[in-house]
């Protein structure tokens, strides 16, 4: 192969090993935490985002080296099994992302590193110890919620605030996770029926009846993203459950990941946050766009 092609084949290789269309589901959950505790965006917040991005990426490189030998079996096609990425390699970027996300939350302050510590160690004991096992789907939704969390540590200094919306991103990324455990086997109708249920419900509360003070537009909007929340998930949830294959279990996950932009949105909206509500929703069709690159699972 000519030299000038090895460097998109190993780029290629990075962002599948990366999962880089998934990168735009992150950033809503510093805004929705920011949102939460009535703070407007500002460089901690950026600085949260940042640092999310790198422990996100982090447990993206640190799950591919931990379960190559699975995926060797498995999933040959993917970068450390293919031998486009060597695993050492991908454990160092594990490492590097990690610390440079540390370093990150430590510049938006000592409230946001707090929770990205616990993030950081949730992430790594998740690869490495708690996916295979009962508590790893719960292990997952920690991590969304402490991400969301380190958003409005860094914005606002505080967290209670940001418990109610962190519980429901984690309740959202806990059914998921339950599917994702069979991707690759299928042969579960119980995990995207009970995913099913989940969204159903978070939906509702969602667009359940505005409160008097809130203004129809800011409803409608609310109400706007609640649907578009369950319209992502919906269909492909009813067809693994309907059909619980592995390429239909797949697009399962791959719908409950993207689902989590209009998720994170219509958390801004329902804070009040409407502007920034708006602005991760546009992330949604750019994360889609680059989805059909790169596989987001």
């Amino acid at each position: 192969m000519p030299a000038a092609a090895r460097p998109p084949g190993r780029a290629r290789a990075w962002a599948e090993l990366l999962r880089l269309p998934a990168l735009f589901t992150v950033p809503g959950d510093a805004l929705a935490g920011a949102a939460a505790v009535g703070a407007r965006p500002g460089a901690r917040t950026l600085l949260a985002i940042c640092s999310s991005l790198c422990l996100y990426e982090a447990g993206m490189a640190l799950n591919d080296w931990a379960d190559r030998e699975e995926d060797a079996r498995d999933r040959p096609h993917r970068p450390l099994p293919s031998g486009r990425v060597r695993p050492a390699a991908a454990l160092t970027a594990a490492g590097a992302l990690t610390g440079a996300g540390l370093a990150l939350a430590a510049r938006a302050g000592r409230p946001a590193l707090a929770v990205a510590a616990p993030l950081a160690a949730t992430v790594w004991s998740y690869d490495l110890a708690l996916k295979h096992t009962p508590a790893g789907p719960a292990a997952m939704a920690a991590a969304r919620g402490l991400d969301l969390l380190l958003g409005a540590a860094a914005s606002g200094g505080r967290t209670r605030a940001a418990l109610p919306s962190a519980v429901l991103l984690g309740s959202h990324t806990l059914a998921v996770t339950t599917v994702s455990r069979r991707e690759a086997q299928g042969g579960s109708t119980a995990g995207p029926l009970a995913a099913l249920a989940t969204s159903a419900l978070l939906t509702r509360l969602l667009t359940r009846r505005p409160a008097p003070a809130e203004a129809p537009r800011a409803s409608a909007l609310r109400t706007a993203l609640g649907t578009a929340y369950a319209a992502t998930v919906a269909r492909p949830y009813l067809h693994a459950a309907l059909n619980p294959s592995p390429p239909l279990t797949q697009r399962a996950v791959g719908g409950g990941i993207r689902a989590t932009i209009p998720l994170q949105a219509a958390l801004c909206a329902r804070s009040g946050a409407h502007v920034t509500a708006l602005a991760v929703a546009a992330l949604a069709p750019i994360g889609r766009a680059c989805a059909r690159k790169v596989s987001i699972t």
